[in-house]
């Protein structure tokens, strides 16, 4: 054994996400849905209390809130969150802390 005390480090106990509420409104006409389930797999994975919700938007649409605040929007980024981003975001919403809005994201796959 190396000289450790024996005692884990001292961490803030991991977050399940509960008490977070995650609305995600997109375009299902415009072949949104499987982004919304890939989103919502990462989600559920990282943080499995967390209720996230599906609502069908306008066109172009994939609009992000949680508990109320939108974070981010497809509308006005042109593309899709990282889920990085999304992943600190919810982290942040489970610690009581602000929340930022999403301003990054990754370009819409464009077929040639």
């Amino acid at each position: 054994m190396s000289g450790g005390s024996g005692e884990p480090a001292a961490e803030a106990p991991p977050t399940t996400g509960g008490g977070v509420r995650i609305v995600v409104e997109y375009c299902k006409p415009c072949g949104f849905e499987s982004a919304y389930l890939e989103l919502a797999n990462a989600v559920k994975e990282e943080y499995p209390d967390v209720e996230i919700e599906s609502r069908l938007g306008g066109t172009g649409a994939f609009e992000i809130e949680i508990n109320g605040q939108l974070i981010f929007s497809k509308l006005e980024t042109g593309g899709f969150p990282y889920e990085k981003d999304l992943i600190e975001a919810i982290r942040r919403a489970s610690n009581g802390e602000p929340l930022e809005k999403i301003t990054k994201s990754r370009p819409p796959c464009v077929i040639l």
